[in-house]
């Protein structure tokens, strides 16, 4: 056999990936029942994996997902849709274990980021303590959650009291897609704090992320950025923004959502 220059493995990645997903509709729309918004391609409503209605309780939310339908060209991309793959989660998986994701978001407060401090280099301690000072001191306010700060990688128990009072703030998600975006929020942050202060408006998307990956960029700042990497982060940016939309809905003023963009 010739060798046309083409790398073995690669050529059978690519064979085993499966065939884009035509576009099959020309619109993409809304219809509102039940106090529910629903999303319709070509006037039938468009169902979720697992034959569930694609459909939530808010109007902003919902016209998003169908701009990610309207936009998308001959071919679907679901790197594109992170809000439908949002509401595919919450309908076809959450909505069927709740008691067991809610545990898991508070499983997370138990090891919280914005409890693990640098020792070293004191700039970095000293960056984490300011930006991250301020919002267990909401959270100790707000929710009643005083955490134990730890040095290093080395884990410290949280006071039962810490745990329970997350647990109670958790316990109010009862809308499975709002459950999910607390989901992705914290798993994408490594913190249930900042996922509760992005859903009670504390914070903005953009600033829970930048929490998030200060160590990070702390780390970009010297030795500089990745290609790799950096694309990786704006692909899970895209459904952090996702899901704190979801989070956010009730606090934005009149005329709908209004996404942050990263910086």
């Amino acid at each position: 056999m010739p060798d046309d220059g083409r790398d073995p493995m690669r050529a059978a990645q690519a064979n085993m990936r499966p065939a884009p997903l035509k576009r099959f509709y020309a619109t993409a729309g809304l219809v509102e029942a039940d106090g529910r918004f629903a999303l319709t391609l070509d006037g039938r409503r468009a169902r979720t994996p697992g034959r569930n209605p694609v459909a939530a309780p808010s109007r902003a939310v919902m016209e998003r997902v169908a701009e990610e339908w309207a936009r998308q060209g001959e071919a679907l991309d679901p790197s594109a849709m992170p809000l439908t793959r949002l509401l595919n989660s919450a309908l076809d998986g959450v909505a069927k274990a709740m008691d067991e994701t809610r545990a898991e978001i508070v499983r997370y407060a138990g090891s919280d980021l914005l409890c693990y401090r640098a020792d070293d280099p004191e700039a970095l301690a000293e960056r984490q303590r300011l930006a991250f000072d301020p919002v267990l001191d909401w959270a100790a306010e707000e929710l009643g959650a005083r955490f134990a700060l730890a040095a290093g990688v080395m884990h410290v128990a949280q006071p039962e009291a810490t745990v329970g009072a997350v647990r109670d703030a958790v316990a109010r998600f009862d809308d499975p897609v709002a459950l999910a975006a607390l989901s992705v929020v914290t798993s994408l942050t490594g913190s249930a704090v900042l996922a509760l202060a992005v859903a009670r408006g504390r914070l903005s998307a953009d600033e829970a992320w930048r929490l998030a990956h200060l160590d990070e960029d702390f780390q970009i700042e010297k030795w500089g950025e990745d290609e790799e990497a950096a694309a990786r982060r704006a692909a899970r940016w895209r459904d952090m923004e996702a899901a704190a939309a979801v989070l956010q809905v009730g606090l934005e003023p009149p005329g709908g959502l209004n996404p942050t963009q990263p910086r």
